[in-house]
């Protein structure tokens, strides 16, 4: 362990709750998820990358309107699992949507997921990890693309059809030859991730979101008696 940075950009912060409702002082978590933020932005350090949008003014703490954006999800398990998304400016610039026409179907999806992939060519810092939401809404796609980027690389779509949908987007995408850093290879991607939501018989939304090499998340357990179990390292 060298202990030195794998990237400068230390990412724009998204939480993902998971909690159950009995969870003792559910109205103190965002506060406290938001000191964890100005902490972690001081004391690791992280670059700070919040920035106001009307007057260009660097926050200085990564804290700042919507950000830290946290999202919540209420489960039946006793415990509150906190996973934490920083995202780098890089990988976010390349995501995409598009609103398809339900006649153009999976091929369609295919066919913009790989289009995508060739526009970003080496500006998500590939190998990449791919997530990509289909259905729903716009927003709703979008969201299902990110959520996508959390789940193990090596755990597949627990419906076997969209397993073999990630597979066959994969093999296609690491065809392209862009490979790692845009240098060549036959590594472009280490992994396409798929969620879904039912759409509207109108539309077709699909959502590209493209998370860099490094990938970096975490994820903890917080139990009702205080206990800690850290899901993806070893504290």
């Amino acid at each position: 362990d060298l202990e030195r940075p794998i990237c400068q950009d230390t990412g724009l912060i998204t939480f993902y709750l998971k909690v159950n409702p009995d969870f003792p002082s559910l109205n103190i978590i965002e506060e406290a998820l938001i000191r964890a933020v100005r902490r972690a932005t001081a004391e690791v350090p992280l670059r700070p990358n919040a920035v106001d949008p009307i007057n260009q003014k660097n926050i200085g703490d990564n804290v700042g309107v919507n950000v830290p954006f946290i999202n919540w999800q209420i489960i039946k398990d006793k415990y509150l699992e906190i996973t934490v998304l920083p995202k780098g400016g890089g990988s976010e610039n390349t995501c995409k949507l598009a609103m398809l026409t339900p006649g153009e179907g999976i091929d369609g999806m295919k066919k913009f997921v790989i289009e995508t992939v060739i526009e970003a060519g080496a500006k998500p810092c590939p190998p990449t990890i791919i997530g990509v939401g289909m259905g729903g809404g716009a927003d709703i796609s979008m969201h299902l693309a990110k959520r996508a980027l959390m789940r193990p690389i090596d755990k597949p779509h627990k419906e076997e059809r969209i397993a073999n949908l990630e597979r066959d987007l994969l093999d296609m995408i690491n065809m392209t030859g862009i490979g790692p850093m845009g240098l060549g290879g036959d590594t472009t991607s280490l992994s396409v991730k798929i969620e879904y939501a039912s759409r509207h018989p109108a539309s077709f939304p699909v959502a590209v979101a493209f998370q860099c090499w490094c990938a970096r998340r975490a994820t903890a357990r917080i139990y009702l008696d205080g206990t800690v179990e850290w899901i993806t390292h070893k504290i």
